[in-house]
């Protein structure tokens, strides 16, 4: 379920922010392009994340947790870069993008997770 929620947040993200595309033709493709990223992004978020808070520890507790949003933004666009380099039709054009992208994406699986009955 948390794979379908980031696909669509992923989605959401496409639609609003105009430096992120999906450069598939058919809906079929966008949806397993979205899968695909969700994956990539899950992956990043699970293996480099905690890497990079860790040694940034310091910068996080004096930037008050403005740098939290930085690496956010810096980890969608390198998942993005990941996805085109596999093969799959999503771009994301730079930080800015990748920046805002994040934050639309943390913002739609935060309001799909209230929204979705948890089974635990």
């Amino acid at each position: 379920m948390r794979l379908v929620v980031s696909a669509a947040a992923l989605g959401v993200a496409t639609w609003l922010i105009s430096g992120i595309r999906l450069t598939e033709d058919s809906t079929p493709d966008k949806i397993i392009t979205l899968l695909g990223v969700a994956v990539i992004f899950g992956l990043v978020n699970a293996i480099i994340k905690p890497i990079v808070t860790l040694i940034g520890l310091p910068f996080y507790i004096l930037s008050l947790g403005v740098l939290y949003l930085v690496v956010n933004g810096l980890l969608f666009w390198f998942s993005g870069w990941i996805a085109r380099q596999i093969g799959l039709g999503f771009e994301v054009d730079g930080f800015w993008p990748g920046f805002f992208g994040a934050i639309v994406v943390a913002v739609v699986s935060w309001v799909l997770n209230v929204a979705l009955p948890d089974k635990d």
